[in-house]
C-alpha cells in the first residue's frame, strides 16, 4: 500500500511537472512576435464569434443561410468603421494640428518649474565638490561622441502601424466571416472527438457559456462606455478642454481596458488641461471629474449592470490585464477580461484540483 500511495504521488508530481513546462512553453510563444501575430487576430475573432453569431442564428430561422448572414454582418462592421472614421477625421485632423502648439506651451511651462529646481541641485553639487576637495565639477573632454545614429521617423512609425492596423483588422474579418458561414461546424467536430456522452454534454455546455458570459460582458461594457464616453463629452466641452469628442470616445474605447485605461485617460487630461489651462483649479478639475465619474461607474453602475454574469476578482483582473499586455500589448489588455472569464467557466468545471484552485482565485 505505501509503494502504491508513492507511486501516485510520483506520477500526480510528473504530470504537474509536464504542465508546469507546457504552460511556460505556450507562453513563451504568444509572447513572441511571430506568436502575436498569429494569435491575436484568432483571439479577437473568436470574442466577435461569440457576439454575432447569434445573430446569424437568428437570420436562420428566416431561411437565410448562413454564409449571406455572415456576410451582412462583415458589411455592416466594415460599414461601421468606416463611418466612424469619417466622422471622426475632423477632430483627429484638429487634435494632431494643435498637438505640437500645446507641448511647446507646455515645455515652456515646465521649464519655469524645472529651473529653480536645476539651481538647487546645481548649487548643491558645487558645496559637495567644494567639501570633498574635488575641484571643479567640470569633465575634461575626451573628444566628442558620436552622434547616435537617427531612428525611424514619426511618419515612419505611424504607417508602419497603420500598415500592421490595416491588416489585422482585414485578418480579423476574414476569419469572422468563415467562422459565422461555418455555423456550428466547430461545435460539432468537438462533440464529435469526444467519445463520451457525459464529456459531450459537458464541452457543449461549457462553450456556450462562455460564449453568452463574454457576448454579455462586450455588449454591456460597451453600453456603459459609451454612457460614460457621452458624459464625458459634455463635461469637457463645459469646462473648456479641447476637441470634446475625442475625449468621449477614448473614454469609450480606453475603458474597455479596466483600471490601466482610466489610468491613461486621467494621464492624458492632464497633460492637455496642463497646457490649456494656467490657474492650478483649473488644470486639476478635469482629471479630478474623469476620476470621480469613472469610480461612480466602476463602484455602482457596473456591478447593478454585470450582475451575476461575470463574477471575477479585481485583483485578478489587474493582474490578469497587466499580464496579457506584457504577453500581447495593447491588443491583449483589451481582450484580457473575455479570456479570463472563458478561464474561470473551464476552470471552475474542470476535475482537476488545480484548475478549480484557479477558478477560485479568479472568482470573487
Amino acid at each position: 500500500m505505501p509503494n502504491g500511495i508513492e507511486q501516485e504521488r510520483r506520477e500526480r508530481a510528473k504530470t504537474a511537472s509536464l504542465v508546469i513546462l507546457a504552460t511556460i512553453a505556450v507562453l513563451v510563444v504568444l509572447a513572441t512576435d511571430r506568436g502575436s501575430e498569429f494569435f491575436v487576430p484568432i483571439a479577437f475573432t473568436l470574442v466577435l464569434y461569440a457576439i454575432f453569431r447569434p445573430i446569424v442564428r437568428w437570420l436562420q430561422r428566416f431561411h437565410v443561410p448562413p454564409w449571406i448572414g455572415s456576410a451582412i454582418i462583415v458589411l455592416a462592421l466594415m460599414g461601421a468603421m468606416a463611418a466612424g472614421v469619417w466622422a471622426l477625421a475632423r477632430p483627429v485632423r484638429q487634435w494632431v494640428t494643435e498637438a505640437p502648439r500645446h507641448f511647446e506651451e507646455a515645455q515652456s511651462k515646465l521649464e519655469k518649474i524645472r529651473r529653480p529646481v536645476q539651481q538647487v541641485t546645481e548649487a548643491a553639487n558645487k558645496i559637495e565638490h567644494a567639501a570633498d576637495g574635488s575641484g571643479s565639477t567640470t569633465q575634461p573632454s575626451g573628444g566628442a561622441q558620436p552622434a547616435a545614429p537617427p531612428g525611424p521617423g514619426l511618419l515612419a512609425g505611424v504607417l508602419g502601424t497603420t500598415q500592421t492596423l490595416v491588416g489585422g483588422l482585414v485578418e480579423v474579418l476574414l476569419l469572422l466571416f468563415l467562422m459565422l458561414a461555418a455555423g456550428d461546424l466547430f461545435l460539432e467536430k468537438l462533440v464529435k472527438v469526444l467519445p463520451v456522452l457525459r464529456e459531450k454534454k459537458a464541452a457543449v455546455q461549457n462553450v456556450q457559456d462562455a460564449e453568452r458570459v463574454v457576448r454579455r460582458y462586450i455588449l454591456v461594457t460597451a453600453i456603459i462606455n459609451a454612457c460614460q464616453g457621452t458624459l464625458i463629452a459634455l463635461v469637457m466641452w463645459w469646462i473648456g478642454m479641447p476637441t470634446p469628442i475625442l475625449w468621449g470616445l477614448f473614454t469609450f474605447v480606453l475603458e474597455f481596458i479596466p483600471y490601466l485605461g482610466a489610468t491613461v485617460m486621467i494621464a492624458l487630461l492632464a497633460i492637455t488641461a496642463f497646457t490649456r489651462f494656467d490657474g492650478l483649479g483649473h488644470i486639476l478639475l478635469a482629471p479630478a471629474t474623469y476620476l470621480v465619474i469613472t469610480t461612480l461607474q466602476n463602484n455602482v453602475v457596473s456591478p447593478i449592470a454585470y450582475g451575476k454574469g461575470l463574477k471575477l476578482n479585481p485583483v485578478a483582473v489587474l493582474v490578469g490585464v497587466i499580464f496579457w499586455w506584457v504577453i500581447w500589448g495593447t491588443p491583449g489588455a483589451f481582450i484580457a477580461v473575455p479570456i479570463l472569464a472563458t478561464i474561470k467557466i473551464l476552470a471552475d468545471r474542470s476535475e482537476s484540483e488545480a484548475l478549480k484552485t484557479l477558478g477560485e482565485f479568479l472568482g470573487e
